[in-house]
């Protein structure tokens, strides 16, 4: 793609890096056949191609953002399915935080917008706060016809409230093999603490020591989704001081995610912090480090299994996990290693509508890909279902009976762990 950046634009690092990635697009279309937007939408502005001229247009002139560049960037899922399907290797995530931090920059969005954001930043990375906000969104519930239509998204995807509290520190139940820490998240930390403790009992039964600094706290993901850079930024670096000061305290083999949205933003910490002087070796390290619970056990080895092939499992690939980090099918792989049986969904390569905070800003189409999600899900006869990500699970379980599980959960489970509450109720 030819572009029309000045030298003096270009003496920006940012702009620079812009300006070479929009020029590996050769238009070839590609990434339309497999973004979400555009198959349901159908309109070129609303599929990648179309996105990238947008961004183009806007940085090149250097201009405040539009009504048009905004409306269209926004309904981007950043599920990064077009970056699996190109065949010119276009660094589309890169490109589009560009974009979208440009418009927070120059876009003054309307009040009733800025406030709901804002609201989603404030709440969302801080377990306790967050904790709150959902007991109160009890009494709000039974007066939520009369909300605006985002206010009413969160009402419905409101999950239940964890009241387990994950220890600190979790050691080894026979030899340590390992030193591990767990990245436990922030929304997890409120909703999903369940996720935490299979994950922790799994790890100590296979010999590894496990911490969870208090420290360490939302990696700044959520905020990176809505465009909100710098507030990303202050936070991953609270992230990585969290845990280079662990490793001060001793060598870590492996930093685990079990958020796989969480996953895709600390390993590009290299990447964010690069021309930081102060941050740029800590964060290659941390982003080193990082590991999905699926790479860890891998490493650990899965162990004996006690589970016969009875329980069938809709393996639901989160876009985080397959595009954003490549890892692919190695979950399902583990799971049928586990001995469950286990389906691929048709269309697997199309987001569920989830995507870090998109259910809630752009609760409409969200809604139309969840349920395509689980026609398909359906069509597969599964009595469960599993992912690696809490967003997806919570979005998914918000429109299907199917219970909608964690891997880890099934995997510790599979190997002598706690069989999930799930799967008690359904009495598999």
């Amino acid at each position: 793609m030819q572009t029309r950046f000045s030298q003096k634009q270009l003496e920006d690092p940012k702009t620079a890096e812009a300006e070479k990635i929009l020029r590996n697009c050769v238009h070839c279309g590609f990434c339309m056949a497999t973004c979400p937007t555009y198959l349901l939408l159908g309109n070129e502005l609303d599929g990648p191609r179309g996105r990238i001229y947008l961004i183009k247009e806007m940085l090149e002139n250097d201009a405040p953002a539009t009504k048009v560049e905004v409306e269209h960037l926004d309904k981007c899922l950043t599920c990064l399915s077009c970056t699996t399907t190109c065949p010119s290797g276009v660094d589309y995530a890169h490109l589009l935080a560009h974009g979208r931090s440009h418009i927070e920059k120059t876009y003054k969005r309307p009040l009733t917008e800025r406030l709901f954001r804002g609201m989603l930043s404030t709440i969302l990375p801080y377990p306790n706060r967050f904790k709150l906000a959902i007991r109160a969104s009890g009494f709000i519930s039974p007066f939520k016809s009369f909300l605006p239509d985002k206010l009413r998204a969160m009402l419905d995807l409101r999950p239940p409230l964890s009241h387990e509290r994950a220890p600190q520190i979790t050691k080894a139940r026979e030899k340590t093999k390992y030193r591990m820490g767990l990245s436990a998240g922030c929304v997890q930390r409120a909703v999903g603490e369940h996720i935490n403790l299979a994950t922790l009992e799994f790890l100590s039964n296979h010999n590894v020591d496990v911490v969870m600094p208090p420290a360490v706290g939302c990696c700044g993901a959520l905020d990176e989704h809505m465009g909100k850079s710098e507030n990303a930024i202050k936070t991953a670096k609270r992230y990585i001081d969290g845990w280079m000061a662990e490793i001060e305290k001793g060598p870590l083999d492996a930093i685990v995610i079990n958020t796989s949205g969480c996953g895709t933003s600390i390993k590009d910490y290299g990447h964010l912090f690069r021309h930081d002087p102060v941050y740029a070796e800590k964060a290659k390290k941390v982003a080193t480090l990082a590991k999905d619970i699926s790479e860890v056990i891998t490493m650990i080895g899965l162990g004996e299994t006690k589970i016969k092939n009875t329980i069938h499992v809709a393996y639901h690939s989160a876009c985080s996990l397959n595009h954003g980090q490549k890892i692919g099918d190695l979950p399902a792989l583990l799971l049928k290693e586990a001995g469950f049986k286990v389906s691929h969904i048709k269309e697997s390569h199309i987001c569920c509508g989830s995507a870090g905070t998109y259910n809630i800003t752009q609760p409409e189409i969200a809604t139309e890909l969840r349920s395509r999600k689980i026609k398909n899900i359906e069509a597969t006869k599964a009595d469960v279902v599993a992912s690696s990500n809490l967003g997806c699970n919570i979005h998914l379980a918000s429109g299907t009976d199917i219970p909608v599980l964690h891997v880890i959960e099934l995997l510790n489970w599979a190997t002598g762990g706690k069989k999930p509450e799930a799967i008690k109720i359904k009495k598999m």
